[in-house]
């Protein structure tokens, strides 16, 4: 019984949920881009370079025999998201630079820190 009760702390902590979340979400993700950079980017930006090597589909762009043109599509989604992923961490990290950039509070003027002073001094004069 031991084992089951460490299993479910195990996989219901916080940072385990979160990680999957994270994997799923990533995964949805990656097919967004994929569908973008083969749906939209190949038509729009490729549709030229493959027309003169005389391919209709990047999948099928190939020299002696290589095919590359699923390796180029690979390379462009990755760019992609290492862009989103980039702008996503520059955006964090300025939320966080805010939030470290509040001032801390002013320490006492000299009128407060002689008001202080009066203050002890009462209450020790008070307490003999």
């Amino acid at each position: 019984m031991g084992f089951v009760k460490e299993f479910k702390a195990f996989a219901f902590k916080g940072n385990v949920v979160d990680l999957a979340v994270g994997v799923i979400i990533g995964a949805a993700f990656s097919a967004i881009v994929k569908s973008f950079v083969d749906d939209i980017i190949t038509p729009l930006l490729l549709n030229p370079a493959l027309e003169k090597a005389n391919v209709k589909n990047i999948a099928e762009l190939s020299w002696n025999g290589v095919k590359y043109g699923n390796f180029l599509s690979s390379i462009i989604s990755f760019l992609i998201v290492a862009f989103v992923l980039f702008m996503m961490i520059k955006g964090i990290n300025r939320l966080s630079r805010k939030e470290e950039e509040i001032p801390a509070p002013a320490g006492p003027t000299e009128d407060q820190k002689l008001l202080m002073e009066i203050r002890d001094l009462l209450k020790s004069k008070n307490n003999i």
